[in-house]
């Protein structure tokens, strides 16, 4: 099992991902003789994951069934646990494309916090890129560290444990992009600008407030920054469902006599007018908002 390589069965070691239902997915590490507790009853590793095939269906111990699936960033990012506030998918792949990754890409980051982006990051630029990811708090380095071990990609990562705004990436003139999520990323746009190629890149900062925007759009053009825009992806998902209308009576043909008309028409005709059932799309009554500002700047060839 590899987050950047497809796996046709589930084997002891690995990290699968449950399916519970629409809305509820968890991620599982799957061990020889371990149990996963659902709402559907026990999970058993032994019998009922290790050796089936990805995407299987799995019936629990109380006669209720689940689906277990290959690991992909995007179910990773409803299924980690969250030890900051993470990037979803919307904004997720706005950055991707915004930064031109690519296989081969050589990407900095900052902070890694759960790792959301961080794994998205990977897929898009393996199997020859390579990800430096900041992070200014022990502990959350840590942590992540691990999970790249266990998601099979630290190979593509390398983590350092520091603080961006004073120490920077710990690289320089090596970065085709730059990505920023910390609280004053204005700070830390000279420490971008030095990590990346000379022949320039793309930098994308994620801020939730209107004032750290102003504060790090002033710092990219102080730095000769170019292209610089601010946007925020808003999201809006139309429910698909089927809907019965009822067809307007307009009276009888007006090319057939009225005797005929009522002669020909079914008693019940006006008290069940006909209808049509058809398949809609219908808007959300709430919407999510705003996340967060993304600003992109590009660096120009030096």
């Amino acid at each position: 099992m590899s987050f950047i390589e497809y796996s046709n069965l589930i084997q002891d070691g690995d990290v699968a991902i449950v399916h519970l239902g629409h809305n509820s997915v968890t991620a599982v590490k799957v061990q020889h003789g371990a149990q996963t507790q659902t709402r559907f009853g026990v999970i058993r590793h032994s019998t009922d994951l290790i050796g089936q095939r990805y995407g299987s269906k799995v019936t629990c111990s109380k006669g209720g069934w689940v689906h277990v699936l290959h690991p992909t960033p995007e179910l990773w990012t409803v299924a980690l646990p969250h030890r900051t506030q993470i990037l979803y998918t919307t904004d997720i792949a706005m950055v991707t494309m915004m930064l031109e990754l690519k296989p081969g890409s050589v990407v900095c980051e900052s902070g890694t916090g759960s790792g959301s982006l961080s794994h998205a990051i990977l897929r898009t630029i393996a199997p020859t890129g390579h990800l430096h990811t900041v992070e200014f708090h022990q502990q959350r380095a840590e942590k992540v560290v691990e999970e790249f071990k266990e998601h099979r990609v630290d190979h593509l990562v390398t983590v350092r444990n520091q603080d961006v705004c004073k120490d920077g990436f710990g690289v320089t003139g090596v970065a085709d992009a730059v990505f920023l999520d910390i609280p004053s990323p204005w700070e830390a746009v000279g420490h971008a600008k030095a990590a990346m190629k000379k022949h320039g890149g793309r930098l994308c900062s994620f801020s939730p407030c209107i004032e750290q925007v102003q504060r790090t759009c002033q710092a990219l053009t102080e730095r000769g920054f170019e292209e610089v825009r601010t946007l925020e992806v808003l999201l809006r998902v139309h429910n698909v469902r089927p809907v019965t209308l009822q067809l307007p009576d307009f009276g009888p043909d007006s090319f057939s006599s009225s005797s005929q008309a009522t002669e020909e028409a079914p008693p019940s005709a006006a008290l069940n007018p006909a209808s049509l059932k058809i398949k809609t799309t219908t808007p959300p009554r709430e919407m999510p908002g705003h996340t967060g500002y993304l600003t992109f700047a590009t660096k120009p060839r030096t």
